[in-house]
């Protein structure tokens, strides 16, 4: 088996773009680890633990791994069912995205990987190639609750390698942007309306934007690209990597001509980079500094639990350009240790949310649209104070995040980029062709 990890892998890992959940925000939205870069495990529900069923591993507690706070009392609650049904403990250890690779990476290097975790589209192949994760494809052959047609097929595919199945869809992910009404109301602005173009969220990104007084229309983070500039780029008719995984689309001039058009935003509606970087854009939005951003579904948990925001926000869906409204979606999934010590009670869970009557609890409880095939509705009903179903409309058409094998290290160079542009020390069009050739070189590395 090869070794995963070496010191500079998990540097680069460090630089993992945020999404499904990944930059949830700040100590605003969410609570943070009891010490930085530690994980923090919960009790897995007095009630429902006391309650042993009669299958193999009854009283056996797995550790559960994940990143995002805001979603653990949810997955905590299905997990409570799965234990009343089993005996078998879930305690879910959170650990915020900027450790969470870290983390793992010194976990798989040291043989101390949680027993079931969340496994991201940027790192699933590393984590594949290196013999990391536990094949589950006979176990799914076998099992009579796991039916791989039942949900997306572009993020089955995420987890596959060589014909081998690494890992079970938990959801599924779309764009839309989150505005503050309040804002509308005191600058006199219409709210956004489902026809709007990209023409028109600029222009009333510009009325909401007084400099003076630093409140600016809109936020988007440089490193938001599944959230933020990738939708425009893929509006606009470019892309960012070929379908083969072989050539970058960013010197595309379809591409530029949208990046640029993101440039005029960056520079005319947002706020400067120090102040996104220090607050993240959930942060802005909540403290009344920014009237929109373009934020993922999975951002609801950190929403419905703040008064502010269910007081003041709403959601729309994005902005089109000539009538296309793409939106950029993903799916985090659940996977285990290859070498973990309790095999077949991890694959009990990992069968366990990945059902339809898990994966409907979890859109029904608002965690975020889960990946089973028609249980969206639920996840629309789920919270009334919002427009919800502009998450469902953007399901329309969407694009799969771009990625690759090694995503993770041209993507990387691609936010050291957007965050010289966003801080005003490199012109976009000079950026974009230069993360064209980057990424030029790592996926004729790959091939």
């Amino acid at each position: 088996m090869k070794k995963l990890i070496s010191l500079s892998l998990i540097a680069a890992m460090g630089l993992s773009l945020a999404a499904c959940g990944g930059n949830s925000g700040n100590n605003e939205t969410k609570k943070t680890s009891e010490a930085a870069g530690s994980s923090v495990a919960s009790e897995a529900g007095s009630e429902a633990s006391e309650k042993k069923g009669g299958e193999a591993g009854s009283g056996t507690t797995l550790a559960v791994g994940i990143w995002d706070e805001n979603q653990r009392a949810g997955l905590q609650e299905i997990m409570d069912d799965f234990t009343a049904e089993s005996g078998i403990k879930a305690e879910i250890q959170v650990v915020d995205w900027a450790n969470y690779w870290t983390q793992l990476a010194a976990g798989a290097s040291g043989g101390e990987l949680p027993d079931v975790f969340w496994m991201h589209s940027n790192e699933s192949q590393r984590y594949m190639d290196n013999g990391m994760l536990m094949d589950l494809t006979d176990r799914i052959e076998k099992s009579d609750k796991i039916d791989l047609s039942k949900y997306p097929e572009d993020i089955v595919k995420l987890y596959q390698l060589e014909g081998k199945q690494y890992a079970i869809p938990k959801d599924i992910d779309t764009i839309a942007v989150w505005y503050n009404k309040a804002m509308f109301d005191a600058a006199g602005v219409e709210y956004p309306k489902p026809d709007w173009t990209w023409d028109d969220f600029y222009e009333i990104a510009v009325k909401l934007t007084d400099k003076e007084k630093e409140t600016y229309g809109l936020v988007i983070a440089p490193d938001n690209n599944q959230a933020g500039y990738y939708n425009v780029i893929y509006d606009y008719g470019g892309y960012v990597i070929s379908d083969d995984k072989k050539t970058s689309g960013m010197d595309d001039p379809k591409t530029i001509e949208a990046m640029k058009f993101v440039d005029k935003l960056v520079k005319d509606t947002m706020p400067p980079l120090q102040l996104i970087t220090e607050n993240k854009e959930d942060g802005l939005l909540l403290n009344g500094k920014v009237a929109m951003a373009p934020q993922g579904s999975w951002m609801l948990p950190a929403y419905k639990g703040n008064d502010f925001a269910v007081e003041n926000f709403d959601i729309q869906v994005l902005p089109n350009y000539n009538g296309k409204r793409v939106s950029i979606y993903n799916g985090i999934s659940w996977t285990a240790a290859a070498n973990t010590t309790k095999p077949e009670e991890a694959w009990q869970l990992i069968e366990y949310m990945g059902t339809k009557e898990a994966q409907q609890k979890q859109a029904e409880l608002g965690v975020t649209m889960s990946a089973y095939e028609n249980t969206s509705d639920a996840f629309v009903n789920s919270f009334d104070k919002f427009n919800l179903n502009a998450y469902l409309d953007m399901m329309n058409d969407m694009v799969i995040r771009p990625y690759s094998r090694d995503t993770v290290t041209w993507e990387g160079k691609f936010i050291e980029h957007m965050t010289s542009v966003w801080g005003g020390t490199e012109e976009m069009e000079e950026a974009c062709k230069a993360i064209a050739a980057e990424m030029n070189d790592t996926l004729a590395a790959e091939n």
